[in-house]
């Protein structure tokens, strides 16, 4: 057995028909082999036949699972919280104890650290998976990212409508700031969209994500920015969307198929020449599927193969995800069985391993059972061989005898006479050998060294099938005859309908009375006076007959306007101070100068114009405004400039993006250095800390759709992707040039610094004072959130948000909202006309 990172597994291409030819491999070891993966040399000049499918991905009831598991958390977290306040506090207090070895992060704004935690895993997440080509992945993943964000909004939202303080209270930060959103949404729609994108076992990027995001929870906590409980909520909400979106959606199937098998039955002696994958079997739509040829494996792929010597093999790959369906069985029946052991499976490989183990046994106390050859396993994938010279076959109960149902009776009393119990004994468990002995099947789920419940478990589930298909006078009579009088009185107190498998009850011979009737007729073979003594044993732990079925209330949210009073806007108006309106319109004027600076300065030195021309290019842009959402009108009308000036349109178009981005990352950047600086953390609540993201997911999910479409796909590639390898080119060719970006880098800086300082202007207009760096970071937030609006210049929305903002940080409302208006007259309105003289200048000399 040698080391498994010595030979790969390598998938099958699903682009390749499931014919596949390979080397024959050579060599032969011994039966009854347990190998993991290994290799072998082959050394010969023959083919092989191989008949495969691809894999399809799987629905993983585990996700459900998980999802359930979750959702218990969070209620008990909630409860917790509520009931359990000096516990809750306690943990919060001990994780609190490690803040001061944290406080250089005090100074940090909560919203600043969330976002760029975001960002980073978003990003570095979704070029992993497109890399991959992972198109369904990563659009279903942005879905989980916008879902858990929203489920938070939706979830803070009824919290604060109900208005229970207690919960309110245990779910709200520490440190008593609160906002819309009292839960914190980045654990939710982070967790769902790594959930989705996962698992972290196979992709890196998820893994150090996942830890990520955890410190991040943990700094949160420790600085009393969250709560405890706040936070695994978030964490749990994330983690039921996840799931839910995943096993909606299924997973990639990682186990063997086709060579890989082949490669692998080397390990255990088999040379084979010939695997062919058995179609239609276990294949359609169910959560339990089994079939006798491997002994009613549940859930397996069946393959017939051949080796070198002409041997025949049938051999059951049981994958990892589709065993998930036959353990949450297990744990099913664990919880509704009280007092009977139950197999628990984790892995493919403990099923496969067992169902090798109890083979032998069963043989080794002389019974007969399908012959096995071995297992072998891989991480994904546990292999059983079984020779098909002698396989089951279903049996014809619809024709039983006596005779038939007295032999399956005694091949059960051995079995459990050496402390084997079969456990689930159904109508498909009873089969026929090709030697004509009858033999009961499916020994997967059970085990040995069995309590005496667990024998007796077994034999009533095999009694009431011969009683429902044999008639109620010969099956006792069989019973009887075979186990005697004594053990199958004892059976009395156990026979219940829990122990009944569903096969068994859909047969046309049962009817409720089959378990009362068969009850009374055992009990009448226990003497009288031992008959007083005779209690039924509790086999059920719960009856479940119906499930609580949950309405989703769908409660309309209002939003509620901040009422305006007309007359102290008025009066606030008419007490504006002349001089700083003007140095504030004097401020409009610098910002297009450093509009100006950073595009000439991305220019090249042969096809830049002149300061005046570039100048008067960013003023036209004002003219635009009235008909342009924000944003817009720049970029058209620095596109029109650029092709004027002997640029071509992709040439041009890399500019106009170098330019964007350059002011886009310096506004950030100059974001982080005030915060950190000023430590404002007041708008922790108000900054458009999701709005990045979502607009990334948003271009994400729509590129993926896109390219999970064939003919669209190819549309893309062989059109449009020479184009936009041409635009990228020329971009990385403008943002590498160190002089150019320093001067534009400055030109950004002039136009941010000297838009927030015309807002400061205009607040001074009306007698404000106030700290200038605090309103500069104050304002950008703001504007930028406005500007998004795809409004004419953000028309209303620019004046709204930035009303908001500065009434929330103490600026009196007639104050700010009389500062926003002088602001827009010097910024928007007076620009108009100025804009409209300057776009006829650049028209009449043929400039734009």
């Amino acid at each position: 057995m040698t080391d498994s990172s010595e030979s790969p597994i390598i998938p099958p291409d699903p682009e390749q028909d499931g014919m596949q030819t390979v080397p024959i491999p050579q060599g032969h070891t011994s039966r009854n082999t347990v190998a993991r993966w290994g290799t072998s040399s082959a050394g010969t000049d023959d083919t092989m036949d191989i008949d495969d499918v691809p894999p399809k991905r799987t629905h993983n009831p585990n996700d459900l699972l998980h999802a359930v598991a979750a959702l218990l958390l969070s209620a008990g977290i909630i409860l917790a919280a509520v009931y359990m306040r000096g516990l809750t506090n306690g943990v919060e207090h001990d994780a609190r104890t490690a803040a001061p070895a944290l406080e250089w992060l005090m100074v940090v704004p909560s919203s600043v650290l969330q976002q760029l935690t975001s960002f980073i895993i978003v990003i570095g997440v979704l070029i992993t998976l497109l890399i991959s080509r992972e198109w369904l992945q990563s659009a279903i993943s942005v879905v989980a990212l916008f879902a858990g964000y929203w489920a938070i909004f939706i979830f803070s939202l009824l919290l604060t409508r109900m208005s229970i303080p207690a919960l309110s209270a245990a779910l709200a930060p520490p440190n008593g700031l609160t906002s819309t959103v009292v839960i914190p949404d980045i654990y939710a729609g982070l967790g769902a969209f790594l959930t989705v994108a996962g698992p972290r076992k196979i992709r890196p990027s998820v893994k150090w994500s996942w830890n990520t995001l955890y410190a991040v929870a943990v700094i949160c906590i420790v600085l009393s920015w969250q709560s405890v409980p706040g936070v695994i909520v978030s964490f749990s909400t994330g983690r039921i969307i996840g799931m839910l979106l995943r096993f909606g959606m299924g997973t990639s199937n990682t186990g063997l198929w086709g060579r890989q098998i082949v490669l692998l039955m080397k390990g255990i002696g088999l040379d084979l020449v010939r695997l062919h994958r058995r179609h239609g079997c276990n294949e359609e739509t169910g959560i339990l599927q089994a079939t006798l040829d491997d002994d009613l494996i549940e859930n397996s792929r069946i393959y017939d193969a051949m080796d070198y010597d002409g041997r025949t093999y049938t051999i059951s790959v049981l994958d990892a995800q589709p065993h998930n369906a036959g353990y949450l069985h297990q744990l099913w029946q664990g919880l509704r069985f009280n007092d009977v052991s139950v197999r628990l499976d984790k892995s493919a490989s403990d099923a496969n391993h067992h169902h090798l183990a109890m083979l032998l046994g069963l043989k080794n106390c002389g019974l007969k059972t399908p012959d096995s050859y071995g297992v072998a396993d891989s991480e994904e994938s546990s292999v059983l061989v079984f020779d098909a010279d002698n396989p089951p076959r279903a049996y014809d109960y619809s024709t039983i005898t006596p005779d038939d149902a007295a032999q399956f009776m005694e091949y059960l009393e051995r079995a459990n006479a050496h402390g084997y119990t079969h456990r689930r004994i159904t109508p498909q468990t009873l089969s026929r050998l090709a030697d004509g002995s009858l033999v009961i099947s499916g020994w997967q789920n059970g085990d040995c060294a069995s309590s005496s419940t667990n024998v007796a478990v077994d034999k009533v589930q095999l009694l009431v099938l011969m009683y429902v298909l044999l008639g109620r006078e010969q099956a006792i009579v069989t019973a009887q005859r075979v186990w005697g009088t004594k053990t199958l009185a004892a059976l009395a107190p156990f026979v219940q309908k829990v122990v009944v498998p569903s096969e068994t009850r859909d047969l046309p011979g049962w009817n409720k009375q089959v378990i009362t009737t068969m009850r009374e007729q055992l009990a009448g073979l226990i003497p009288p006076e031992e008959r007083q003594g005779e209690e039924q044993v509790t086999l059920a732990r719960f009856n479940l007959k119906s499930f609580l079925s949950i309405t989703l209330l769908i409660v309309a949210v209002a939003v509620i306007f901040t009422q305006l009073k007309p007359n102290e806007v008025i009066a606030a108006v008419r007490a504006a101070n002349i001089w700083w309106a003007l140095a504030s319109l004097a401020f409009s004027m610098l910002a297009w100068a450093g509009c100006a600076l950073t595009l000439g300065s991305l220019t090249d030195k042969k096809h830049r114009p002149g300061p005046l021309a570039l100048f008067y290019s960013q003023a036209a842009s004002g003219f635009t405004a009235v008909s342009m959402p924000a944003g817009v009108g720049p970029a058209f009308v620095n596109l029109q400039f650029l092709r004027k000036n002997g640029y071509k349109n992709t040439a041009a178009t890399a500019i106009m993006s170098a330019t964007w981005i350059v002011q886009g990352s310096t506004t950030v950047l100059l974001l982080l250095v005030i915060g950190l600086f000023t430590g404002r953390n007041t708008f922790s609540g108000m900054v458009p800390g999701n709005t990045l993201i979502v607009v990334i997911g948003a271009i994400v999910l729509i590129a993926s759709v896109a390219m999970a479409i064939p003919p669209l796909r190819r549309l893309l590639i062989d059109k449009y992707l020479p184009i936009v390898k041409s635009y990228i080119n020329q971009l990385l060719d403008v943002l590498s040039q160190p002089i150019k970006l320093t001067w534009g880098v400055a030109g950004a800086l002039i136009l941010n610094i000297a838009t927030g300082l015309g807002f400061w202007c205009a607040l001074m207009a009306f007698g404000y004072s106030s700290n200038p760096v605090e309103v500069i970071f104050v304002f950008i937030l703001a504007n930028t959130l406005g500007s998004a609006v795809p409004t004419p210049g953000g028309l209303g929305a620019v004046e709204a948000a930035l009303t908001f903002a500065f009434t929330s940080i103490g600026v009196p409302a007639a104050v700010a909202l009389s500062a926003t208006l002088v602001y827009r007259v010097a910024f928007y309105w007076l620009r108009i006309p100025i804009g409209a003289f300057a776009m006829k200048r650049l028209t009449k000399h043929d400039l734009l």
